[in-house]
């Protein structure tokens, strides 16, 4: 144990700490307007719903579908050129907000459309009836009506998202993953790998609990 604690610098993984929440934290908000957004084109775009449009649904659809499916440690290889001219750098936690978003915000908009889709479809209409506009509909019927759902699917993608800061660490974009990489894993120290995955592990955790008490808050059934 005193071996452990000579060797560990804490300042060094206090620092990856901070890296991994300030990656998290921004890719989460950006993720959840993105997401929101595009889920409620994907939702609202289809058939017999508001603002149908079979074209712009196939769009949206084939877009969120592509940047799904990518691996993730794929994906931040081919967005290195649009990183750098974004950026400037393809190290360090800025340079990895770009991957984290584009990897995300699909993934998302695909939970928020399930969510918008598990809305009574009667509420829609009682709406209609009496003359709201989209806007209304928008605002005061689906998102309200789905908000349980959405801070339950934002609290998975962001658990997904510490992952995915994690895998960008190992490429050099800093926070727990580069840590437990280079200080623990090629310098053949075990338990400092041990240590940074507890440090993810607990931010899972607290991100899980914040979740699952605003889920249990919005929640009116």
């Amino acid at each position: 144990m005193t071996n452990l604690t000579e060797t560990l610098n804490w300042d060094q993984l206090f620092a990856a700490t901070q890296e991994t929440i300030y990656m998290t934290s921004i890719s989460v908000v950006v993720t959840f307007i993105l997401g929101l957004l595009l889920g409620l084109l994907l939702f609202l775009t289809d058939e017999g719903n508001i603002w149908q449009s079979k074209m712009v649904h196939i769009i949206i659809a084939g877009f969120v579908n592509i940047f799904r499916s990518i691996p993730f440690i794929i994906l931040i290889v081919l967005l290195i050129p649009f990183t750098k001219l974004l950026v400037g750098s393809m190290l360090g936690a800025n340079a990895a907000l770009p991957a984290l978003i584009i990897g995300a915000a699909p993934f998302y908009a695909r939970m928020v459309e399930i969510a918008l889709r598990e809305i009574d479809k009667g509420v829609i209409e009682a709406s209609q009836s009496m003359g709201a506009t989209h806007g209304h509909i928008i605002f005061k019927v689906l998102i309200p009506e789905s908000l349980p759902a959405l801070i339950s699917g934002i609290t998975v993608t962001a658990i997904s998202l510490v992952s995915f800061t994690a895998m960008a660490g190992v490429i050099g974009a800093g926070g727990l993953g580069h840590f437990a990489y280079l200080e623990g894993f090629q310098r053949n120290r075990p338990m400092i790998t041990l240590i940074a995955t507890v440090a993810v592990l607990i931010l899972v955790f607290i991100i899980q609990f914040i979740g699952d008490y605003f889920t249990k808050k919005t929640d009116k059934r």
